[in-house]
């Protein structure tokens, strides 16, 4: 018999969740205020932060200065181009390893996974050298090949873990009835698998939106997606802080209000799997 929770106890758990998220928010929560507030209020103390005017100048000044629709369909583009070729990519690997497995499959999957441990800059010379070579510097065909490989373990993995839970039973019914591959993994295990690979497809995107080190890069005007807009913000000169909290809102604020939206279906994808 599970132990009765006491409505005291409830109350300490609420208020000390509700403490750890306000204090994991609230740099975004600084951002936002700053970039209401002029350059010479940005660098004031925090209560005269919070005390002075609003102004929607910086917004105003990022918007005149910068094209931000055009590096915000910069980023939707690498984004969800990425996550989707990933997807095609993944779905036949984790297929195999979870249904055809070999004695190297978990070597395999350990070794994609090991990946992830290697620092960035160690492949950023050949990469970079490739790109000129074949004429992908500063587009997003490139940058969209760069991230789905970057990020392709990760998608593995998870519709390996998805998958793995998916009574193989069942496929072995779709093959006695004719089912050949392709029906399998198009009408029988996608099917099943659909908030596995939807929690999939939502935290690449994020993490494709997200990614900074190769966008900054490879990138310089034609392809920069938002985090170059944020970036340029960042000058020798100094940081503007109430224009650079603008420039990061906008950037921002398109994948917070996807993450908002789409919580449910991400946290019940990472949390039960494929199969319920």
């Amino acid at each position: 018999m599970a132990r009765a929770i006491t409505t005291q106890r409830k109350t300490i758990n609420t208020l000390f969740a509700w403490a750890v998220g306000l204090i994991i928010f609230f740099p975004i929560l600084w951002i936002f205020v700053l970039s209401f507030k002029s350059e010479g209020d940005a660098i004031k103390a925090p209560f005269e932060v919070l005390t002075s005017a609003w102004t929607l100048d910086s917004y105003a000044t990022v918007q005149d200065r910068s094209d931000y629709f055009k590096h915000f369909w910069n980023s939707v583009t690498i984004a969800v181009g990425s996550t989707l070729l990933g997807i095609l990519v993944a779905v036949p690997a984790a297929w195999s390893m979870a249904f055809v497995p070999s004695k190297r499959t978990r070597g395999i999957l350990m070794w994609m996974l090991s990946t992830k441990m290697l620092p960035a800059v160690g492949v950023l010379y050949p990469i970079y050298i490739g790109f000129i070579k074949l004429g992908l510097l500063d587009t997003r065909i490139g940058l969209v090949i760069v991230l789905m490989l970057i990020n392709l373990p990760i998608i593995v993995w998870m519709l390996y873990t998805y998958f793995k839970e998916i009574p193989g039973e069942i496929l072995e019914a779709a093959r006695m009835d004719g089912a050949g591959l392709r029906e399998e993994v198009l009408y029988v295990l996608t099917p099943m698998a659909v908030p596995g690979i939807a929690s999939t497809l939502l935290l690449n995107v994020i993490l494709a939106w997200n990614e900074a080190f190769w966008t900054l890069n490879l990138t310089a005007a034609k392809a920069a997606p938002l985090t170059a807009f944020i970036a340029s913000y960042s000058s020798p000169e100094g940081l503007f802080y109430a224009k650079l909290s603008a420039a990061s809102v906008m950037a921002i604020a398109p994948i917070l209000i996807m993450g908002w939206f789409s919580q449910k279906q991400l946290v019940r994808g990472l949390t039960f799997g494929a199969v319920k």
